[in-house]
């Protein structure tokens, strides 16, 4: 995503341009020498992507409003929410270069977090009958110089970073004592958006006055609690909205806490690239793997009589991955490479002057395309095994039907028939108690 009008407010020359999916930019480094001709280096390097957008005037036909930006990711993001998958959708790029637009906007012009809170809700109005119901919890928080806050409660002046991450075995890594609101509304929600926004560190940068200077985290918890084939069920979701601080070069002018701040930024962000890069080359490893292991199948199917080799993968382990070496790679940690759907905006500046910046923005989100996540449906785990069994007793009185018509052979049918008639009254047995256990498990939760 590009945003060009400052820069060319400031007279700077533009080297980016969108070709539908693909971002070209210009090589500055051949194009400014004068023996460029010569130069083996491309004058200008592209980067293709899922979607490409073009922030310039809104008069151009090229431009991307917050509403198409909404479309195609938002979107999607509610569709995965719905269905009870993990989503996670992060802003990444330079200071100034429209992050915190993306993701929060303006009163003119709201960005991705509000729109997808209203998105969600107009879904809560549709639960108009009494088979279903959702509940919407939200929290905020920003990492500081490697400490968290909580955006949300009032704390003391004093020990205002008292927040620490921990891991749970199951769920995965959390921040004690994070508040979480329960919200009914769109307009809640605004509010405490507000709320957290004003209380986020910023600072004025050579790049932009009010740089934000802290990673912020909005999480909505969305549960929904749906009636399955006359079984009590919940499916939810926690969605991540994650805008990062930009990545910004040490100035010797600046004072020594702002020179501590920024070098706390890059590290967290440097720790983030080393994840990413990590989990896309685990990634890639993972698929060349399978694909020597089914040539190797495939061969050793076709020469019996040869003696199985073990494949040229198979000795190596995946890299890893230093998801402690920052708080915000270890609070992402399952966001990033684990049972989530995640969606990385790239945010550059088109000016010739932020060329470094933009290529290196641009390769970091050309590396994170491989990443190959294994999101799952967060559903009640004995309703899933119910479906599953009560799948199996139908599959198993098909296939006992289908062998009571047969009945070509009595003696073998009535033995296969009483293996099969066995499994079906096992299988139902197994439901009947997994009901009673849900049943009375829903009935000693506080509160219902």
């Amino acid at each position: 995503m590009c945003s060009v009008s400052r820069e060319r407010a400031e007279g700077r020359r533009v080297i980016v341009e969108v070709d539908d999916k693909v971002a070209k930019v210009r090589n500055i480094k051949v194009d400014s020498r004068l023996d460029s001709i010569w130069d083996s280096r491309e004058k200008t390097v592209a980067f293709s992507f899922d979607y490409c957008y073009w922030s310039v005037d809104p008069e151009d036909p090229k431009y991307a409003s917050q509403e198409m930006v909404f479309q195609d990711l938002g979107t999607s993001v509610l569709s995965g929410a719905f269905r009870g998958y993990n989503i996670c959708l992060f802003a990444y790029g330079q200071t100034g270069s429209g992050k915190t637009y993306t993701m929060m906007g303006t009163p003119a012009s709201i960005g991705l977090t509000p729109r997808i809170c209203e998105g969600l809700f107009s879904r809560k109005d549709d639960y108009s009958d009494q088979t279903a119901s959702c509940r919407v919890k939200v929290s905020f928080l920003e990492i500081y110089n490697e400490r968290v806050r909580d955006l949300l409660k009032q704390s003391d002046r004093k020990k205002p970073y008292t927040l620490r991450v921990r891991e749970h075995p199951e769920t995965g890594p959390y921040v004690q004592g994070l508040s979480q609101h329960l919200v009914t509304d769109y307009k809640q929600v605004v509010k405490l958006l507000e709320e957290g926004i004003a209380k986020r560190i910023t600072a004025s940068t050579h790049i932009h006055n009010a740089s934000s200077r802290s990673h912020a985290i909005f999480t909505i918890h969305y549960t929904q609690a749906i009636l399955e084939n006359n079984l009590p069920s919940e499916i939810a979701s926690k969605i991540n909205l994650v805008d990062l601080a930009g990545s910004e070069r040490a100035d010797p002018s600046y004072c020594k806490d702002r020179i501590t701040e920024g070098a706390n930024i890059n590290k967290s962000l440097v720790t983030l690239g080393i994840v990413i890069s990590t989990l896309a080359q685990n990634s890639q490893m993972f698929s060349s793997c399978q694909s020597i292991n089914s040539i190797t199948s495939e061969g050793e199917s076709s020469h019996t009589d040869t003696p199985p080799s073990g494949s040229a993968g198979a000795t190596r382990r995946p890299a890893y991955i230093p998801y402690r070496d920052s708080i915000l790679t270890w609070l992402l940690k399952d966001s990033l490479g684990g049972n989530s759907k995640t969606i990385m905006i790239a945010t550059i500046s088109p000016a010739s002057s932020s060329y470094n910046e933009t290529m290196s923005t641009l390769r970091y989100a050309s590396n994170a395309k491989n990443i190959i996540n294994k999101p799952r449906v967060n559903e009640d785990a004995n309703v899933k095994l119910i479906r599953e069994l009560r799948e199996e007793i139908d599959r198993l009185k098909t296939m006992l039907m289908s062998f009571e018509l047969r009945n070509s052979s009595p003696s073998w049918s009535d033995d296969r028939d009483g293996n099969l008639t066995e499994l079906v009254l096992q299988n139902e047995m197994k439901v009947c108690m997994l009901l009673d256990a849900v049943t009375i498990s829903r009935s000693t939760r506080p509160g219902e």
